[in-house]
């Protein structure tokens, strides 16, 4: 995966799965792009981003049905048995791996954004018929067309298709909609926002945390909860 390198990217982490399920991510992604997007801007991802908004707080409802003890956050084991009553098929270590990854300021607990990261991923990672009609998408229809549209986005942005958005990538997407001097500044902050590693690349899950971020559910989730959760 290493002769995949980005001309003016840094080649040291680039392209470099740090882990095995990255690894399996950016493959699921690499497949994904080979069938092309329908995005046609970043301007037709934002026109989405009400319509996303909507679609991802109807996964309160789930939340709180795995969060058993109320706390805001779902624990190893309460996730451990939301994917057995969702009927998605996953090993423990797939599982712990999912777990590890999402539970982005390590409090041993899955927050809310978190979690719709998660059941992202799992949608990206798991495409078979099983797990797409499985109970955790019964009685909301628009969630696997949201989490279609946010594999969409990512793939627009990807040019290269290495399953990785670079900030060169990230310039030419902004560049395609929007022109002017300030289109590169947008661009800059929009990657920032997105490189949550400062490695210079953007995976799936990075992009999926800025996305619930740019949508305004992190910040939404605070005032519900009080405030506890950072």
């Amino acid at each position: 995966m290493g002769n995949k390198v980005g001309k003016s990217e840094s080649p040291k982490k680039v392209s470099i799965p740090e882990t095995k399920l990255e690894a399996k991510t950016v493959e699921a992604m690499k497949r994904r792009a080979a069938a092309g997007t329908s995005m046609k801007s970043f301007n037709s991802i934002i026109l989405k981003f009400p319509k996303i908004d909507e679609s991802l707080r109807n996964c309160k409802v789930i939340f709180k049905q795995f969060d058993e003890d109320s706390n805001g956050a779902i624990d190893y084991e309460e996730l451990k048995k939301s994917f057995h009553k969702l009927e998605i098929s996953c090993t423990e270590e797939e599982i712990n791996d999912l777990f590890q990854a999402c539970d982005i300021n390590e409090d041993k607990g899955i927050d809310f954004n978190e979690f719709i990261v998660l059941l992202c991923l799992v949608y990206l990672l798991k495409d078979d018929a099983a797990t797409l009609h499985a109970k955790a998408w019964v009685g909301m229809p628009n969630l696997e067309a949201t989490f279609e549209t946010l594999v969409d986005a990512f793939v627009f942005l990807d040019k290269n298709k290495d399953g990785y958005v670079s900030k060169s990538e990230m310039v030419q997407a902004i560049n395609e909609t929007t022109s002017g001097e300030g289109s590169g500044q947008i661009a800059m902050k929009r990657f920032e926002e997105m490189d949550w590693d400062k490695n210079g690349m953007v995976n799936f899950k990075e992009f999926l945390f800025a996305f619930t971020s740019w949508v305004g559910i992190d910040d939404n989730e605070d005032e519900e909860e009080g405030g506890e959760k950072v």
